[in-house]
């Protein structure tokens, strides 16, 4: 197949250079790249192209594999291509079952142990503090119920966005209105039309950065739910079985694994048994 002609502005990625890209990305990140993405990688690439005035794509391809490019922009490149799609309560049986199953079997056989929480994959951080308001919903209910999360990415803009922890206010439309009076924060200029996530519930939540193509993860001890939704879908099985064994090895006994209500571990050996829709418990 001969090269795609260069179109108007950096150009089309080559086939040399799409192949560069894309051999990493699947590699490294586990994600796929057929051919039918060069048009959304160009898309995505163009603003780290025109950040670092390169003349084009040719020069950041090589720059990123360079030792100076493997060290300063490799991170960059990540962000750019990852996809970052989440909402606050999203699928929010998940959370149900946390507030009325979870919490209540934990306490009653944890003997008052402190509650550990996973987010794999946080994105902009709406997972971990939706997750965080639950439990503080439930600290109500149950006496001595203390708590931890951690939520990761691989992306380092999205984590230093879940950070900040400000959003727009269309972005927590779906947080329920006495949630919203309790655990969001308007901004002082009202001109914002922004919100953040009160202090509180910001201690709760460590953010780290993980790959999760990575052999061993930077994270300590085990968990009573590691909630990785939407996160395996873009990847191949036999990736998304690699990872999914690393994660459960992180689940505690009687722990639990959440996963997005469109993927499955159907076909797969774990040591999990289903409890819900996309909720399974470590056996």
């Amino acid at each position: 197949m001969p090269e795609r002609l260069e179109t108007v502005g950096y150009g089309a990625l080559s086939d040399r250079d799409f192949k560069r890209l894309s051999e990493y990305i699947e590699r490294e990140l586990g994600i796929r790249m057929p051919d039918t993405k060069r048009v959304m990688l160009e898309s995505r690439l163009q603003k780290r192209v025109r950040l670092l005035g390169l003349d084009g794509f040719p020069a950041y391809v090589d720059y990123v594999f360079s030792d100076e490019g493997s060290r300063l922009e490799i991170l960059n490149m990540i962000d750019a291509v990852t996809t970052n799609k989440t909402d606050f309560f999203r699928e929010a049986d998940h959370f149900d079952y946390v507030e009325r199953t979870l919490v209540p079997e934990a306490l009653a056989s944890g003997g008052g142990r402190p509650l550990r929480f996973w987010s794999a994959g946080c994105s902009t951080g709406e997972e971990p503090y939706t997750l965080a308001m639950v439990l503080e919903e439930c600290r109500a209910d149950h006496r001595g119920l203390e708590y931890s999360i951690v939520a990761s990415d691989i992306s380092t803009a999205v984590l230093q966005k879940a950070i900040t922890a400000v959003y727009d206010e269309d972005r927590v439309s779906d947080i329920p209105v006495s949630f919203r009076k309790k655990y969001l924060l308007r901004s002082k200029d009202r001109n914002a039309s922004q919100v953040r996530i009160r202090p509180e519930l910001r201690s709760r939540v460590e953010f780290v950065r993980v790959n999760l193509m990575d052999d061993r993860y930077p994270v300590e001890g085990s968990f009573d739910a590691v909630f990785c939704r939407n996160v395996i879908i873009y990847f191949e099985r036999p990736t998304q079985e690699r990872i999914l064994r690393r994660l459960v090895d992180h689940v505690r006994p009687d722990g639990y694994l959440v996963l997005g209500h469109s993927e499955t571990l159907t076909g797969m050996d774990m040591p999990l048994k289903s409890v819900a829709p996309t909720i399974y418990r470590k056996t």
